[in-house]
């Protein structure tokens, strides 16, 4: 007896092989057959896939849902675009470890919604989401940032060889509690004040491990190539395997700087460096408000910035950072910046910068820092999303074999206490986009391929040999979808648009999405990376 059985679809295994038309039977979480007219009556429940597309369910690569799942871990936006399986503890930020020395607000997505922040290492942190109903697997890696700030706080003096062995020990203990790797902000505070020995020192115990090293490189757009070389340098002094988040030269690069990078990657794995890559299938991007900000106002975390701020030379001083983490910052393009999440000033949320200006009769810089001030304690949640991506760069990706494709943004549901929460403009469609826009609409990569980088490249890529393909034994995660109807709703104005075109999803046999309906099952799961 099967506990579920898809009936009559077509078949993407993948592999990125062409579709064949097939049934899919699951018993006990797992697939247990694949066939033609598999037996009905030996199944509990029957979907019907007949004239639609069966894959395995979606894995994406690069999210920051690790607070928010906390609060709802119903995670609606990604179930009903046929995710099963996201990986949190990106770009340096992880929930986990956790001294308690700094304020929870300063945890990556802190929503206040009452949650009792009690864990500190990054086994009692992965427990603790392992209780929660989760609409999604998880699996996690361990931010560089986080065992940072739980040595040193927000100091931004120089790391002794003492704190560099605390470091290491909280990166085994969180690696022998189930991390799948390492990740780095190398733009973000307190990444951008690390020297790359501190890195590589960590990246190091990510590599015994057989961990993955994902790295937000510390620029992307003028100096983009030694971002992306220290990427590639760190990686093969440790011996770690390369994973460059969100790889897209942003808005200040130069035309060729995509062209240069897929060139540089290339000669690396010639050289024996295992490395791939992810895009945002969008060309906004999106990051906190205070990430603009020059190191030395966030020194002593959210209380100190907000004393800084009221000071008028500091304040004045903050507006000129050389180095901004957007170039739009730097050049004033206001125009092409809106507010995403501002808990104090929701009602000028998707206003561009230029906009929120004028309404307040001051320069946009200063409305900046005042709305960073308006969010109090806060302020590290105010975010921003802006037109800095090429779409010309996006498909010269796609085009690439070793190129995966994920949201870079939160899990998230329009009712409840996330109801208000924008993760990013994709969030809701990511998937949606890939697969209507660059697939269906702009041929930029074929339908089967395009389900790999999502699946199985993945998958591999993490050290799951059982997700990311359907075939007997693997785990019975399924999305079954209409590839002529998948389309992404959300934009601007209405972010929080869920997508057309996908009919069930299957989380271990358990339909978490029903012919178009969100149901009430979540019985997702903490995976865990075998110590």
């Amino acid at each position: 007896m099967f506990d579920l059985l898809l009936r009559g679809g077509e078949i993407l295994d993948g592999t990125g092989a062409p579709a064949y038309r097939g049934d899919v039977a699951v018993q006990d979480g797992r697939i247990a057959a694949i066939g033609a007219d598999l037996p009905v009556e030996a199944a509990q429940l029957v979907l019907d896939a007949a004239g639609l597309t069966v894959a395995p369910g979606f894995i994406d690569i690069h999210t920051h849902s690790d607070f928010t799942l906390l609060v709802d871990g119903r995670a609606d936006s990604q179930v009903c675009q046929g995710v099963t399986l996201e990986v949190i503890g990106q770009c340096g930020f992880s929930c986990a470890p956790f001294t308690g020395a700094m304020s929870p607000r300063q945890l990556i997505g802190f929503h206040d919604a009452g949650i009792e922040v009690t864990w500190r290492s990054f086994g009692d942190y992965l427990d603790r989401l392992d209780r929660q109903g989760l609409g999604v697997n998880v699996a996690a890696m361990v931010g560089h940032g986080a065992i940072r700030q739980a040595i040193k706080c927000d100091a931004v003096d120089a790391t002794t060889s003492d704190e560099l062995a605390a470091m290491t020990r909280l990166a085994e203990e969180a690696f022998e509690a189930g991390a799948f790797g390492l990740s780095t902000g190398l733009e973000y505070f307190p990444g951008s004040i690390a020297p790359i020995e501190e890195v590589q020192e960590l990246c190091a115990v990510c590599a015994r491990r057989g961990g993955l090293y994902a790295t937000h490189v510390r620029n992307r757009d003028i100096h983009y190539d030694l971002g992306f070389t220290e990427a590639v340098a760190t990686a093969r002094a440790a011996g770690a395997r390369l994973q460059i988040s969100h790889i897209q030269p942003k808005y200040g690069a130069p035309p060729h700087a995509m062209a240069h990078t897929l060139e540089l990657l290339d000669r690396a794995r010639r050289e024996g460096v295992d490395v791939a890559f992810d895009v945002i299938p969008h060309d906004w991007n999106h990051t906190s408000v205070v990430s603009s900000l020059p190191a030395w106002a966030r020194e002593g975390g959210a209380q100190r910035l907000l004393e800084r701020l009221r000071d008028p030379t500091l304040r004045e001083a903050m507006k000129h950072n050389p180095r901004p983490m957007w170039r739009l910052v730097a050049d004033r393009r206001w125009d092409r910046i809106a507010l995403l999440r501002a808990d104090a000033n929701p009602g000028l949320i998707g206003l561009t910068l230029s906009q929120i200006g004028l309404r307040r009769n001051a320069d946009p810089m200063d409305a900046v820092l005042d709305l960073l001030a308006e969010e109090g304690a806060g302020l590290g949640n105010l975010m921003w999303t802006s037109s800095g991506f090429d779409d010309a760069d996006i498909r010269l990706c796609l085009e690439q074999a070793d190129c995966a494709v994920m949201s870079d943004t939160k899990a998230l549901n329009r009712d409840g206490p996330l109801a208000d929460i924008i993760g990013s403009l994709s969030g809701y469609g990511w998937v949606a986009r890939l697969l209507g826009h660059y697939v269906r609409e702009e041929g930029v990569l074929p339908l089967a391929e395009a389900v790999r980088r999502i699946t199985s490249l993945p998958a591999g890529r993490l050290g799951l040999a059982d997700r990311g393909r359907i075939r007997p034994g693997a785990v019975g995660d399924l999305v079954v979808f209409d590839p002529a109807a998948v389309r992404d709703r959300s934009d601007m104005s209405d972010p929080r648009h869920h997508p057309e075109g996908f009919v069930h999803v299957v989380l271990g046999g358990v339909p978490t999405l029903r012919d178009g309906r969100r149901t009430a099952a979540n019985p997702g799961r903490v995976v865990r990376r075998p110590g």
